[in-house]
């Protein structure tokens, strides 16, 4: 599930900068008896198999052995919290110098976790309100992007970030345009190649907003929101 997103990837390139290491860990590596078991029928009775409390609380541990306790242990759970930019900043933030603290991904399986696995993990995570067959895509998907926002792991520095989607104003990214100027009868805004760069700058503010509210108006309220709070 992992070997081609952690080799073609921004963070292939970021490992390879140093900027973080990754290390994925096989749960059948710590799976109980001759079979290395890591499911089992849920009591009460109901559908599918659940992960075992065993295997789990092993393989954590030894992730963390030697850490100090400053470590993140994340549960990738539909019941979680939804990730979003915020959080992924905030990982960024405790991966980067002088913190370089761990972050532990537990990818659920099959029908989920035994509910004392949760004891385990210091965050609860959902990427969006539906449910996969498991954790592993999730997992990927917040460890790319958390780990593009590290320093020197994308090109342009800072500003290559500082204007996205989900930023510090709330709103979608403006629409975006190269050459050429017309590609069958749809022209860049005449504005953007103006070279006036407070026009410019105005018309992206002007877009951002209009594309937020068209796409995502509950954007535009939570800003509007945040702005209220702040007065």
């Amino acid at each position: 599930m992992f070997e081609g997103f952690l080799r073609e990837s921004i963070v292939a390139r970021a490992v390879a900068k140093g900027a973080c290491s990754v290390r994925v860990v096989d749960l059948r590596e710590f799976g109980e008896g001759r079979w290395r078991k890591l499911d089992d029928k849920p009591y009460g009775g109901g559908p599918g198999m659940l992960m075992k409390c065993g295997p789990w609380f092993a393989a954590v541990e030894s992730c963390l052995a030697g850490d100090g306790g400053g470590a993140r242990v994340v549960m990738t759970d539909p019941k979680g919290r939804v990730f979003t930019q915020r959080d992924a900043e905030s990982f960024a933030a405790l991966a980067e110098p002088p913190h370089e603290q761990r972050i532990v991904f537990m990818c659920g399986h099959y029908e989920g976790f035994d509910a004392r696995i949760e004891t385990l993990a210091t965050d609860r995570f959902s990427i969006g309100d539906f449910v996969m067959t498991g954790g592993e895509l999730a997992a990927a998907a917040m460890t790319d992007a958390i780990v593009r926002l590290l320093p020197g792991v994308l090109g342009g520095g800072p500003a290559a970030t500082a204007n996205e989607s989900f930023g510090r104003d709330g709103l979608l990214e403006p629409p975006q345009y190269t050459h050429p100027p017309e590609f069958r009868g749809m022209k860049v805004p005449d504005v953007l190649l103006s070279g006036d760069h407070r026009r410019i700058e105005a018309w992206r503010k002007a877009e951002a907003l209009r594309a937020t509210a068209a796409l995502r108006p509950d954007l535009v309220q939570a800003a509007g929101s945040k702005d209220r709070e702040q007065c």
